[in-house]
């Protein structure tokens, strides 16, 4: 049997060995969801719903270090932000368990015609059937819990593919739903070949596909549904930011050094692996040098190492393959004419350091593509309008940012610009759980979050009654 190696992303040690899902266990999985969806017998009521995501939280809020220390050690994100992760994980089930009772329909007016007379008509909310999830690497845990939770809320059945290289927190989850009380058929976990993933996701049994990923593969599987399949993809970005000359005033400076920590923060997390991070940020000519060196003076300071160490800032790439990447890419960036104003170099196999980039060719990859590492680029501009039009020129839209201290011009960049949410005075990767969150165009369909994925995992039944007591 194949086996699948989980190994640290900054060391590359060992962490854990899993076996390969075969086909058969995971058609035996979608097997039972359908069974599950379509026995009403079977399903869970709400209020048990309710009480097993209540232990859920209890036992989660109970191994904080344990759950952080795992996720850190196979996803590569510092402790730190790890420990955040983690405790917004528990806090999307609280979400969930939030949103429960406001799973409801409406009634439908009659009477208003002849022919709809003596009746009334109203809809209900039912779970949409088996959910398949298929997840990415870089929030282990938070991901998951985004891909699974909402399901089980609104009472559907759930098949989970975690990331092959992270898959231990999804894992670790499942372990606790069942600890929790959910019965084991509600929620499986798989790790199958390629072939027999798509095979599960294109089963005419699913209702729904979450998928969190590159556009390449979602795109694929999306074509592939069965008719009637809904979907919700997400596939990130190449976040722009527009910088107004407002920011850049004499009498601003403690704006200025607010929003260098935030660009900085929003550009580095979790070293660039993030599908909001900030990436291409369009500055003022006569301001664009200055900013991108204050930005380079504090990436320079970053603490870069192993992930498990508390003090680390930015830890190691997913994989030595995507350091390379990112080195390929910078370097083809300095050629073709950037300035590199810090970093440039890998530090290591599996850590890259933070890489500021001033005006590189809008031709280079680091222009036309989602980076995914540690890199930031500024790019000068001398009309707000040409700004405007090359942040909306790639094909990724997510979210985007506009730092300015006037009220017209972020009413006005936040219209104009192509994102599904714009942060105003704060970076990019800015987000709550119970926001809607999610791209378009290339960048995917459909909007997650917790009370908005709940939302998209259930469908409309309407009951219409007639009787002569009725007006």
């Amino acid at each position: 049997m194949t086996s699948i190696k989980v190994n640290n992303p900054f060391d590359q040690s060992l962490i854990q060995e899993l076996p390969e899902t075969s086909e058969r266990e995971a058609m035996e999985a979608m097997d039972k969801a359908f069974e599950l969806s379509t026995n009403r017998q079977k399903w869970l009521p709400a209020y048990e719903r309710v009480e097993i995501l209540e232990r859920v939280v209890d036992i989660m809020s109970a191994q904080v270090e344990e759950l952080t220390q795992l996720a850190a050690s196979e996803g590569g994100k510092p402790y730190m932000d790890s420990k955040v992760e983690v405790l917004r994980a528990i806090n999307g089930v609280k979400l969930a368990i939030e949103h429960i009772p406001a799973i409801k329909g409406e009634q439908i007016p009659m009477g208003h015609t002849a022919s709809s007379a003596n009746r009334l008509a109203f809809t209900q909310r039912e779970p949409i059937g088996p959910v398949v999830s298929v997840s990415a690497f870089n929030h282990p845990l938070n991901l998951i819990v985004h891909q699974t939770i909402p399901a089980l809320a609104v009472g559907c059945p759930v098949v989970i593919k975690p990331a092959a290289l992270t898959p231990l927190s999804c894992y670790r989850l499942v372990e606790i739903l069942y600890e929790a009380g959910l019965p084991k058929d509600w929620c499986k976990v798989v790790l199958p070949a390629r072939d027999v993933s798509q095979n599960l996701v294109c089963d005419p049994r699913t209702n729904f596909f979450s998928f969190i990923g590159s556009a390449k593969v979602g795109w694929m599987l999306q074509s592939k549904l069965s008719p009637g399949t809904r979907s919700a993809l997400e596939h990130g970005g190449a976040a722009p930011v527009i910088v107004d000359h407002s920011m850049f005033s004499e009498t601003n400076t403690a704006k200025l050094d607010e929003m260098v920590s935030s660009l900085t923060k929003g550009g580095f997390y979790h070293a660039g692996q993030v599908c909001v991070s900030v990436q291409r940020v369009y500055a003022p000519a006569g301001n664009s040098a200055d900013l991108a060196e204050r930005i380079a003076s504090q990436a320079k300071v970053l603490k870069v190492g192993s992930q498990m160490d508390h003090d680390t800032e930015v830890g190691p790439l997913i994989t030595p393959a995507e350091v390379d990447r990112v080195e390929s890419w910078v370097s083809s960036a300095v050629e073709k004419g950037a300035r590199l104003l810090c970093g440039g170099n890998k530090i290591s196999d599996t850590c890259y350091e933070p890489t500021v980039l001033l005006d590189p060719p809008e031709d280079c990859e680091v222009s036309k593509m989602e980076i995914f590492g540690p890199v930031v680029c500024v790019y000068s501009y001398t009309d707000k309008d040409d700004a405007i039009n090359r942040s909306n020129g790639l094909p990724f839209a997510f979210q985007a940012a506009v730092f300015t201290q006037d009220l017209d011009d972020a009413l006005d960049m936040s219209q104009r610009l192509n994102a599904t949410a714009v942060m105003v005075n704060d970076h990019t990767a800015f987000r709550v759980d119970w926001m809607p969150f999610g791209g378009r165009d290339a960048s995917g369909i459909g909007m997650g979050g917790i009370p908005y994925s709940m939302h998209e995992m259930t469908r409309d039944k309407m009951i219409v009654i007639k009787s002569s007591v009725l007006l």
